[in-house]
């Protein structure tokens, strides 16, 4: 009986090192990889099949975001943060002096099961720090995500980080299994790129970005004439640059940004804000302008390419190379070229309504609708949810005020901040600013 207590002990004993083992790692490889926020999970239709654990379809993923639009529904981890490059804006890069971890392919799908299991997590987001090459790093990655799908049958959601200068046929096989894939631009321009890591270039990137691209569209095509297809990174790809990080424009990280939405019908582009994490004298002074406001103004501008029909020289161009500040880009672009407005909110085509200053895609449909069964007045646009404070300086109804027509864009402006009381344009003695 005590032999067997011992040993029951000691059995005790070495799970709970384990466990902390574990535990040490998920800290270290959990905290390295919040600074890779391109992690949405929309887009995927991976369903149960009745036969397995989770479900990826749309329905079953439920996001939870922080106030920087950083999505935290995912176990976020790094395979590893030993890395064998050494980027001058990377936590993980090979000089910093950090802790370093590893997990084993069965510690990530350990705790990828049982925090699903507990509904800690709706899904599982991926990367690694490049160790040994990039083939080596690649092949682990792959050899999670077939382990999480055909042992554990897990349908869940799954983001796999595509690792540059690896093999086409890994990258292939990851697609098979992975509802998203990402590959990050890091910087916005080249130039950028080799000033804080010359070992890389945007090449290493585009090359698997237009392999995936260019798979993805052969399996969709194949599906149309064979039934049963496999699904191949149903979710699309996404990259990430890092901005404030090097001297680029908005003009030039938005042109970028455009330029990879058309060649490879990416998903999402991500602009992650430079966070200070090394003394290289490389790297710029982070000064009083708040980072996360120039990520929310480019998240706003890369909103109106894709859904509200911009044409991104329209917003960004030689006379205008960044976005303002106190005001966001759709105002901006509205005070420029008032010769558009005021815009008859009763007989103006749609495309021109979604330009109005506080009319938003669902507003602009109601109004459509809504105009089909008689004028539209002010209060029936209050009640459909347009932003009235802000858009009745641009449009016309039935009772709209026409001497409005009469201001200057400065005038509107600061009519605009006036009554929105903008956090950003007070000074210290808390009194707003006009301009």
């Amino acid at each position: 009986m005590l032999i067997f207590l011992a040993k029951s002990l000691h059995l005790l004993e070495i799970v709970f090192v384990m466990f902390d083992r574990i535990r040490k790692k998920l800290t270290v490889l959990a905290d390295a990889a919040k600074y890779d926020v391109s992690c949405s999970s929309s887009g995927s239709d991976r369903k149960n099949d009745k036969r397995g654990l989770g479900n990826g379809h749309i329905s079953g993923i439920c996001h939870t975001y922080t106030e920087d639009g950083r999505c935290v529904s995912l176990l976020k981890i790094l395979l590893t943060n030993h890395c064998i490059f050494d980027c001058a804006y990377c936590v993980s890069r090979k000089s910093n002096d950090i802790e370093r971890a590893a997990f084993t392919v069965d510690e990530v799908v350990s705790l990828t099961m049982n925090f699903y299991r507990r509904n800690y997590i709706e899904g599982l987001f991926l990367s690694s720090g490049i160790f040994k090459n990039a083939d080596f790093t690649m092949e682990r990655l792959l050899r999670v995500v077939k382990k999480l799908r055909l042992e554990e049958k897990y349908n869940g959601y799954i983001h796999l980080k595509t690792i540059p200068g690896a093999s086409e046929d890994l990258i292939r096989e990851a697609g098979l299994y992975a509802d998203r894939m990402s590959i990050n631009l890091e910087m916005p321009t080249e130039s950028g790129l080799k000033l804080l890591a010359p070992e890389k270039s945007h090449q290493d990137v585009i090359k698997p970005l237009d392999f995936v691209n260019k798979q993805i569209i052969q399996f969709k095509d194949e599906k149309k004439l064979i039934k049963h297809i496999p699904k191949f990174v149903p979710a699309g790809q996404s990259t990430q640059m890092v901005i404030g990080a090097t001297p680029e424009t908005d003009k030039e990280i938005m042109y970028t940004a455009d330029t990879f939405y058309r060649n490879f019908s990416l998903r999402r582009v991500y602009y992650s804000g430079y966070i200070p994490i090394s003394n290289d004298t490389r790297m710029p002074i982070i000064g009083t302008q708040p980072p996360l406001l120039r990520e929310n103004r480019l998240y706003q501008t890369d909103w109106l390419m894709r859904f509200y029909g911009f044409n991104i020289q329209e917003i960004l161009n030689d006379q205008n190379p960044h976005l303002d500040t106190d005001i966001d880009p759709k105002l901006s672009w509205a005070l420029r070229n008032l010769h558009h407005f005021p815009i008859d909110i009763n007989v103006a085509p749609y495309r021109m309504i979604m330009r109005i200053p506080g009319i938003g895609i669902s507003s602009a449909n109601k109004i459509v609708e809504a105009r089909k069964f008689g004028k539209l007045r002010i209060d029936q646009l209050k009640k459909i949810g347009v932003a009235y404070n802000r858009a009745k300086h641009f449009i016309k109804c039935i009772d709209s005020p026409f001497q409005l027509r009469d201001f200057q864009a400065h005038q509107i402006k600061a009519f605009i901040l006036t009554e929105s009381e903008s956090k950003y344009l007070k000074n210290a003695n808390n009194q707003l600013l006009l301009f």
